[in-house]
């Protein structure tokens, strides 16, 4: 069975991520093709990147650094769950992910998105950040309105369909998540082998 890492993607206090994060998470209770777990970004205090070697490199010499890599490391996939700031996603998740390299490579990644547009164009970007870091991304993803989606702009309270679009992205996630461990099992093998 693969595991899922739902990622809360904002250190904002006051953030409305979380009641986003929860609500998948529980969403996901229903599921028994996969584990999942929230794993919130604010509880590793990764400071803006400060590993003197480049990520790629894997010689992480602060302990924040390990603790969050391990962490990373225990998943197969992952669930982005990301604000829209400026047409962008948080500072401080883009940060969590440049952290690291190889914790992320041959893995899939699966998006539910907030904010004035969605968080469609955090996504977008997202995609990129993501292809580079060598992970899978599925095509489903959930866009969630301030408009419609957040009563006062603050009290999460989601429209019934979008339960349909986030069973749709974990239907592929899940699927992706279990050919990309295939993937990463083969180059073990063959790096084992050579």
């Amino acid at each position: 069975m693969v595991k899922i890492g739902i990622v809360l993607g904002s250190t904002r206090p006051g953030r409305i991520g979380e009641a986003v994060a929860q609500w998948v998470h529980g969403f996901t209770a229903k599921r028994t093709d996969a584990s999942f777990e929230l794993v919130d970004i604010a509880d590793y205090s990764l400071p803006l990147l400060d590993e003197p070697v480049p990520p790629s490199m894997g010689q992480y010499s602060k302990e924040h650094t390990q603790r969050w890599a391990a962490k990373v490391a225990e998943f197969d996939g992952y669930v982005f769950v990301t604000p829209e700031y400026n047409h962008g996603p948080s500072g401080a998740l883009k940060n969590a992910l440049d952290y690291l390299y190889a914790e992320w490579n041959n893995k899939a990644a699966g998006f539910v998105g907030y904010g004035s547009a969605g968080g469609a164009r955090a996504v977008e970007q997202l995609r990129l950040v993501a292809a580079e870091l060598q992970m899978a991304t599925v095509r489903g993803q959930v866009m969630l309105s301030l408009f419609t989606d957040f009563e006062n702009f603050s009290v999460f309270k989601p429209a019934g369909h979008h339960e349909q679009s986030l069973a749709t992205m974990l239907d592929q996630l899940v699927a992706w998540s279990q050919a990309m461990k295939s993937v990463r099992e083969q180059q073990h093998m063959d790096a084992y082998r050579s």
